[in-house]
């Protein structure tokens, strides 16, 4: 069985102009799945790890949790702290965390209890391309390189709308001038999840907002099987697993 640890793997795609790389087979090879995701020079790790039984017999909910973790140095600093810590995440840490599991929980089979953790890692930041995103394509690849029961693959992706353009994966900059930031999570046949703030905009500019982005994540979601068929499996295979209920 070939793993992610055999040899490097990376598939890239251009995406509304802008290329997008997903690497595995470099960090973090002891996890059940593990995917860098680059755009610009922005570069977020994802890991994806999961408990080989559940916590508990009368466990009837699944266990998820997402880390986001977002360190100085992916910036070129070091904390100022006298013990040169890094501190607890902020707020937009938080939401980040809460907008990827809200996005990736729905992944997951009824009757999977077995806890599952998702890290995701700011290695390096250009403070132009946002992580979040990244971060939630990352979580999505990692995924589906593991073992880790998984119904389908989703594409996610944040658009704006400015001076009567559709921009996707907008820099932070376009994001605040833009009338529309919207974040939509999809598969190719159906939206799952939209998270968006506008300024006064028809229903008609949000509704193309939508459509544009459902058929840009069809692009994603075919980077990730892309990577997907490479032949890769989990470097640490799942065993031991109880039966799903």
């Amino acid at each position: 069985m070939a793993t992610q640890a055999d040899y490097p793997t990376s598939v890239s795609s251009q995406i509304d102009g802008k290329t997008i790389t997903l690497e595995t087979g470099k960090l973090a090879n002891q996890a059940h799945g593990s995917v860098t995701v680059t755009l610009g020079e922005t570069i977020v790790l994802v890991t994806a790890v999961m408990s080989s039984r559940p916590r508990a017999e009368d466990i009837d909910f699944l266990p998820l949790t997402v880390d986001y973790e977002e360190r100085l140095y992916s910036v070129g600093k070091i904390p100022g702290s006298f013990f040169r810590r890094e501190g607890r995440p902020g707020q937009d840490g938080i939401l980040a965390s809460r907008l990827t599991d809200r996005s990736i929980r729905p992944l997951f089979p009824k009757g999977l209890h077995n806890d599952v953790q998702i890290t995701l890692t700011v290695l390096s930041s250009d403070q132009e391309n946002p992580p979040e995103i990244l971060g939630m394509i990352g979580a999505s690849a990692a995924l589906s390189i593991s073992q880790i029961p998984l119904l389908m693959g989703r594409g996610f992706l944040r658009i704006a709308y400015l001076d009567g353009q559709y921009i996707i994966h907008p820099t932070y900059e376009q994001s605040i001038e833009s009338t529309l930031s919207m974040v939509v999570s999809s598969s190719k046949d159906a939206i799952f999840m939209v998270e968006a703030g506008a300024n006064e905009v028809s229903e008609e500019v949000i509704l193309e907002a939508i459509a544009k982005a459902q058929q840009a994540n069809s692009e994603t979601i075919d980077l990730i099987q892309d990577l997907t068929g490479k032949g890769l499996a989990s470097l640490r295979p799942l065993s031991n697993m109880i039966p799903r209920r």
